[in-house]
């Protein structure tokens, strides 16, 4: 369900491009977990690798919210939980698979894929804060706003939803695993992720715009719950 352009009002549709956009938005989700293993170095700034795909996810999320609603935002949210959750029983049960005798590479697998468990455990917690955090303060805000200044949602909700996550996630995922400075590590990993919706602003205007206009749809939340566990409401 979603609202009629410029109103309140539920209706129920069939969206041609919403499948597209949550495929893309659970993508990120799972490759960024599988990746963020490794710390790297970006120009002598150490982040987790996720950041390479990871912010994509919250332009992705303010897609969403800001086209379709708070309502179909929770929806994928949770269903991109649900798919990062199979992914981590998937990798963790081919880790227990007896290997072949001929297959040497079981160190390998473990030494980096054997970190998931905390990674994504930290990811779980993160991502269902920091997604719905900013899904809700865009919302909010676009009511309040009615509409106008999509710039400003855009990059006020990940302000606040990138601080969550960022918080939480390096404190979950490397705390008293000898990562030196862990304060530095989550203020450069919001700055950079913040930096990054600031640079995609201009795309985010067109692709909402295409969207509204394609899909024939502007959700604006105004009598609908932010609670992140009424799913199917």
């Amino acid at each position: 369900m979603a609202a009629e352009p410029g109103t309140g009002h539920a209706r129920t549709t069939e969206y041609r491009f919403l499948v597209l956009i949550a495929s893309l938005f659970t993508g990120t989700l799972v490759i960024s977990n599988v990746v963020a293993v490794k710390i790297s170095d970006f120009g002598g700034h150490y982040l987790d690798s996720g950041n390479i795909v990871f912010p994509v996810s919250y332009i992705l999320g303010d897609v969403l919210t800001e086209v379709y609603g708070y309502r179909q935002a929770r929806k994928i949210i949770w269903s991109a939980f649900l798919a990062n959750a199979l992914a981590v029983g998937v990798i963790v049960a081919a880790g227990e698979l007896p290997a072949a005798p001929f297959w040497t590479d079981q160190e390998s697998y473990d030494a980096i894929l054997g970190q998931t468990w905390r990674i994504v455990g930290a990811s779980f917690v993160a991502f269902l804060v920091g997604e719905f955090a900013n899904s809700a303060v865009l919302a909010r805000m676009k009511v309040a706003t009615k509409g106008r200044f999509l710039w400003m949602r855009t990059i006020g909700s990940t302000l606040v939803g990138q601080a969550l996550d960022s918080v939480l996630f390096v404190s979950i995922a490397f705390a008293g695993t000898g990562v030196p400075e862990l304060h530095v590590l989550i203020w450069e990993t919001w700055a950079f992720k913040v930096a990054f919706e600031v640079i995609a602003t201009p795309i985010t205007y067109i692709v909402v715009g295409w969207l509204k206009r394609a899909e024939g749809v502007d959700a604006y939340d105004e009598d609908v719950s932010l609670n992140p566990v009424l799913v199917w409401q």
